[in-house]
C-alpha cells in the first residue's frame, strides 16, 4: 500500500461540546488545530482535525447528524467506560501532565516511570475519553 498520509491511522471522536473538547484538547494537551468545519449554527461542529506532532485525531459533535453517530456511544452512557484509548508521544511526560493536570484533567493512572521504558499517564478529558500520554516511542529501536 502507498499512501502519501502522514499518519495512516487516525482516531475519530465525537464529544457532546466539541467546540469545548477542541479548546482543552489545545491547552491541556498540546494539539494544534488543522481544521474545523461549523454547521450553519457556528456550534456544531461537523468535522474537525487536530494534530500533534505527526499524528492526528478527528472528532466531531455528537449531534452532527454523522451517519456512523448511531454507531458511538458517549464513555458517560457507558460508565466512563472505553473500548479504546489514544497513546500520545511526546519529549516531555511530566510537562504534560503538570498542564493537565492544572487545566483540570481527571487523572486515571498518575505519572511514573513504565517497565517498558519512558514515562507516562494516563487522563480522561472532560468528556470521559482516555488518553495516555508518555515518552515511550514504540517507533523507536529497543534500547540494548
Amino acid at each position: 500500500m502507498t499512501t502519501a498520509a502522514k499518519s495512516t491511522v487516525i482516531p475519530s471522536l465525537r464529544y457532546r461540546d466539541a467546540l469545548a473538547a477542541i479548546d482543552w484538547l489545545v491547552r491541556a494537551l498540546g494539539f494544534e488545530k488543522n481544521a474545523v468545519y461549523l454547521g450553519p449554527d457556528n456550534k456544531t461542529v461537523m468535522h474537525a482535525q487536530l494534530t500533534l506532532g505527526g499524528g492526528m485525531i478527528m472528532l466531531g459533535s455528537a449531534d452532527n447528524g454523522g451517519e456512523t453517530a448511531h454507531l458511538m456511544v458517549h464513555p458517560s452512557e457507558v460508565g466512563l467506560r472505553n473500548t479504546q484509548s489514544i497513546y500520545l508521544v511526546v519529549p516531555d511526560a511530566d510537562a504534560v501532565y503538570a498542564t493537565a493536570k492544572a487545566v483540570g484533567a481527571t487523572m486515571v493512572l498518575d505519572i511514573r516511570d513504565m517497565d517498558y521504558g519512558g514515562r507516562a499517564f494516563t487522563c480522561r478529558d472532560p468528556e470521559g475519553h482516555l488518553f495516555s500520554i508518555g515518552t515511550y516511542d514504540p517507533w523507536e529501536p529497543p534500547k540494548p
